[in-house]
């Protein structure tokens, strides 16, 4: 493997190049050409890089069209330049054979992407966050590694995972989309949504607590997205605090009574999310579900 890849930082502030130092040598490591971007080093309150800096980064980014295209870190951003990025200079370096790839914050690229153009990006690890940690807090995380690496090389064409029982013998196609709760919640009714029936949407969050999710999902519910799909796949959604308010209410209480209101199944499981363990999901790529028992295979070889 010999592909491109750019490390760049459109959204938060990256504070951390310690471990994107350790991210160049380690995807370098798997075989990629790595470049740092200039944005990586930018800073302008807690972004990296005012709107104007950060809307040239992706356009510069997608003008160079390398293989791929990796965020160094999340936060908080893309929302800002929506109205602004050129789409088209993104489809095309899309064309070219760029593959984007992030999570969080970069839920709102890829879903513009797919909304405005259809073309694909990989939801995806990130540089800083999951190539960068030091030995000492865990290094890297082989199945992360080996996904994003097979991902790229275009041999990965399926993910599984266990969910709960309840769901033995459910199959459905559908496009694969979704992302960050909170910033799929946020393009709903704007320009960036992807208008998408018969879909496979799945979710992921970080530091929100489950009635915050379940107000989200219902939201959704009740704006009739989540009944025009065919399932709904939860990742994690970790680093939040209960309340001695909660008694008894649980995540698990949270999705219980999603479940009881909406009639699309809701499996749980799904290796993703803002944790060390995640695999890559081809955002826009027609797929498959299958599921045996309490083994659930997503794939998309053939599509």
């Amino acid at each position: 493997m010999t592909d491109s890849l750019i490390i760049y930082a459109a959204a938060g502030v990256e504070l951390r190049l310690g471990a994107v130092a350790r991210a160049r040598r380690r995807l370098g490591a798997l075989g990629f050409d790595v470049s740092i971007d200039s944005s990586v080093r930018a800073r302008h309150q807690r972004f990296a890089g005012d709107d104007d800096a950060r809307l040239a980064t992706l356009h510069r980014v997608a003008d160079a069209a390398p293989s791929v295209a990796m965020a160094s870190r999340g936060g908080y951003g893309l929302t800002r330049l929506l109205d602004r990025i050129d789409w088209g200079r993104l489809a095309r370096s899309v064309e070219q054979g760029t593959r984007w790839v992030g999570y969080s914050d970069l839920t709102a690229l890829q879903l513009g992407l797919l909304a405005r153009t259809g073309a694909r990006s990989w939801h995806g690890p990130m540089a800083a966050e999951d190539f960068g940690p030091a030995d000492d807090e865990g290094g890297v995380n082989d199945v992360t590694r080996d996904c994003l690496r097979e991902a790229m090389a275009g041999e990965l064409e399926a993910v599984g995972f266990r969910t709960e029982p309840g769901y033995d013998g459910l199959q459905a196609r559908g496009v694969l989309w979704g992302g960050n709760l909170a910033v799929v919640q946020s393009l709903l009714g704007t320009p960036y949504w992807p208008k998408l029936r018969n879909g496979i949407l799945f979710l992921e969050d970080v530091n929100e607590h489950p009635y915050r999710i379940e107000r989200a999902l219902l939201q959704l519910h009740q704006a009739g997205v989540l009944e025009r799909q065919k399932a709904v796949l939860l990742g994690a959604f970790t680093d939040y605090r209960m309340s001695p308010l909660d008694r008894g209410y649980t995540l698990k209480r949270a999705v219980a009574h999603v479940r009881q209101v909406c009639p699309v199944p809701v499996l749980t499981g799904l290796p993703f999310g803002h944790v060390r363990t995640k695999v890559c999901l081809p955002v826009g790529a027609r797929v498959e579900l299958v599921v045996q028992g309490r083994d659930v295979l997503v794939g998309w070889g053939g599509h």
